[in-house]
Formats: structure tokens, sequence, C-alpha cells
């Protein structure tokens, strides 16, 4: 097959069978979208390009920088492009959490740009997030940037319109499937494919899978987090739940290992929502039902997101007093929490008086933080707490994070290490400013 150019080769990904032996499904055929067989590793190719692809000839009369808040794939497959047509691209994120990602985007010759932000995701609502305010200056008139913008760049979804949803009926003899199982990020993916497929079908079933609120997936927002997204339409979506990010890695690992599928987490993820879910489901019926999910990239820009996690699957030894183990139920029986208005005393009439700790990064405390308060880094912080207890037991701790997950997380390992005064701010940073409690910069 002969392409003039490389983007040429995205799109028409294929459609695979899940062997049932795999998902133990009776009645239901089971496809995964392979996405990750785009050119450059993503279903994010194909919005990149769909978003990039009408301004880049300006762009490049202008000499002007392609720009994204991104810090994964699609900041990948827009970095390549911008290269491809002599452009510099700009990564605009409030953290680089995923390592192998962040040092692929330098080797493509990406300019990253960690500015703090309240969410992993840009929030418009908030007008003093920095995030905000850098998306509402891209917006302006006159600026220098090519914004492809895209949480709300309505050709994030036309993407799909065009060349996903169709590419699934087409493989499907005409039909649309009876169930299509979607990854919910910037809402793209999943918002043009169903326009498609209940076009065919109004009855196919849709559901989303959303990160557990306490848990990081790579490419997948919180329930929380959707709701800031232009693009997210809670209709499309007949059901949402959650994933945890162990579910994710044992769905990435039964794809890789089971299926010969080189998923990342996010197919993972959307793997083992499916088969959960439709577990229920699984009866007799006068024809096989089918359902698809989309593999959205590929295993290895996350290894060291598995290391972190669970690095018994890479031959080290289990990490020790690690926070990121504990199921919610271990969360909600060992953490405790703290309102606003409770820390403010605790803070201003304890004694002795709690340290408090904002598990932030450095940029996000400097913006907004707590006076008095100790920035050190989730990151750090993980670090210090398998170490053993990071504070003599009789220094009580407030734990501060953007919206109380984190903290409590910690809150509740710290606990179980012997711990008996550590307490996590409920809602976070974000609660403690909506309440009107003062915060202080650097």
């Amino acid at each position: 097959m002969r392409y003039d150019s490389i983007t040429e080769a995205i799109g028409n990904t294929p459609l695979v069978r899940i062997d049932p032996a795999v998902h133990g499904l009776r009645h239901i055929d089971l496809y995964a979208k392979l996405e990750m067989l785009n050119p450059f590793g993503s279903v994010k190719d194909r919005a990149a390009w769909n978003m990039a692809r009408p301004g880049l000839a300006d762009a490049v009369e202008r000499g002007a920088t392609v720009v994204e808040l991104s810090s994964g794939n699609t900041a990948k497959a827009l970095a390549l492009l911008a290269g491809m047509h002599g452009l510099r691209f700009k990564s605009v994120t409030n953290r680089m959490r995923v390592p192998e990602i962040k040092e692929l985007l330098l080797l493509l010759g990406a300019e990253i740009e960690e500015l703090p932000g309240q969410s992993e995701c840009l929030d418009p609502a908030d007008t003093e997030d920095p995030l905000t305010r850098f998306h509402q200056a891209l917006a302006g008139p006159g600026n220098a940037y090519l914004h492809t913008d895209q949480y709300f760049n309505r050709r994030n979804t036309e993407a799909h319109v065009s060349g996903t949803g169709p590419e699934i009926v087409k493989d499907l003899d005409g039909r649309a499937p009876d169930w299509f199982i979607a990854c919910v990020g910037t809402a793209g993916s999943s918002t043009g494919v169903v326009r498609v497929l209940r076009e065919h079908d109004p009855e196919v079933r849709v559901l989303g899978l959303v990160a557990h609120k306490s848990d990081f997936i790579p490419g997948i927002r919180t329930i929380d987090e959707v709701h800031q997204v232009g693009l997210f339409d809670p209709a499309t979506y007949d059901t949402i739940e959650p994933v945890t990010a162990d579910e994710a890695i044992d769905g990435m690992l039964t794809l890789i290992r089971r299926c010969g599928l080189l998923a990342g987490p996010t197919g993972g993820a959307a793997y083992h929502g499916a088969v959960r879910h439709l577990r229920a489901l699984d009866e007799p019926s006068e024809e096989r039902r089918t359902a698809v999910f989309i593999v959205c990239d590929r295993a290895e820009s996350y290894l060291g997101y598995v290391r972190q996690r669970r690095p018994e699957l890479l031959g080290r030894p289990p990490r020790k007093n690690s926070a990121a183990a504990l199921t919610e139920a271990e969360i909600r029986a060992e953490a405790r929490s703290v309102a606003t208005d409770e820390a403010r005393r605790w803070i201003s009439e304890g004694v002795p008086r709690p340290l408090v700790i904002d598990l932030r990064g450095p940029r996000a405390y400097a913006t907004l933080h707590i006076e008095g308060s100790l920035s050190i880094p989730e990151e750090l912080f993980d670090e210090l707490v398998r170490g053993g207890l990071p504070f003599g037991t009789r220094q009580p701790v407030l734990l501060a994070c953007p919206v109380g997950e984190k903290s409590a997380r910690y809150a509740a390992q710290l606990t179980r290490m012997g711990h008996p005064d550590v307490r996590s701010l409920s809602g976070g940073i974000v609660a403690w400013r909506d309440a009107g409690a003062p915060l202080v910069r650097d």
C-alpha cells in the first residue's frame, strides 16, 4: 500500500474480534477497534490531523507555533504534524504525569510548559486557574499560535463522524453494534462515533467509562473532570461507570498476554469495563449480539505508569507502604477528613499546631497556598512514605491536594502505618478557596 504522505495512513484501523475463551461472554461478540495502529500510535491521530489541517497553510505563512493543552497523545500527534510542516509545537499542561510521554515529546522537538492547575484538564469555569487564563489568551485575536483547542473544537468530534464511526459500521457488515464502550477523555471520539452509530440504530446502548475519583488512568477523566470538557454531552451515554487504575492494568494485561494486542491502560480500562458491564447482560437471544470498544494506544509509553503501581509485573519487588494499592473501602475506613472550617480552627488553635503539607506541584503551590504550609509534591511525598513515616508521631499533620482525593489516600496510608493524627483537607485547596478561606502567593 503506497502513500504520498504519512497522514494518508491515518484511519481505516482494524476491528478485531476478541476470543470468547478470553472474555467468557457466551452470547455477545466483543470487538476491539485498534486505534493504536494509527501511524502516530493512537486514536488522537485522527482528531489532531482534522483539527490542525485547516490552519496549517496560514500557520506556515505566519511562522506560527502550534499549541495544545495536552500532556499525552494529542500532543504527540500534533508535534509530529507540526514538524512535518516546519512548525514548532508547544504542549501546555498542569503536569506531565507519564515520564515516557514527556521524554518522547522532547524527542519530537516539542516545547513543554507546565502551568499550575486545579485539575488534570482545563476548567473553563475557574477564571483564576492559570490553564483557563492561557486558554482565554489563545482564543483572543492576533496571537502567534495555531491553537487546535481539543476540548472545544468540533473538528475533534467530526474526525470520528467521518472516520471511526463509519468504519465500525462497515466492518460489521453495515450494522451498528448493540453496545459501544467508550473511555471518556476529551469526549471527541465517543461523541462522534455514537452520533454515527445511532443514525444506523437508535437503540445502540453506550457505556461511558471514567476514572475513579481518586485514581489516575492516562487519557481518561474522572466524572468531575468530564463535566469541564466542552465536547462532553451526558446524553451520549446510557450509563457512566468508573474504572480503577488496577482494573485498567488488569485489562491491559489480558489484551497483551491473551489477545496479542499491545494495548495501553486506556484500552485495558475499556476492555475491563466492557466485560464487567456486559457480563450481566449476557443472555440468549435470536441473534448473537455485538459490542465494540476502542484500544486507544500502545503499552510502550506506559511502562513507568505500570512500574509505579505494579512493579512486580516488571520483575521488581512490590511497593512498600504503597498508597496507590489501597482500595476505596480501605480509604473510607482509614482516612480522617476535615472540612475547611474545622481545619482552620485546628491550624489556629491546635496544640501542637498541625503541619500542613501541600501535595500539589511547585507551580500550583507558588500561585496560591495555605499560609505556613509546606510544599511536598505528590511524587516526592510518595517516595518519603515508602521509606516509612516521614513525620514523628507527636506531630499532627494536615494533607492538602487539589480536591481532597489524593490527600485522603495518603492520610489512610499514614494512619495504617501508625501515625495517630493525620487528616485530609476535605475538598482540597479548591474547597478552601471556595469557602473564602485565605490563600497566599509566593
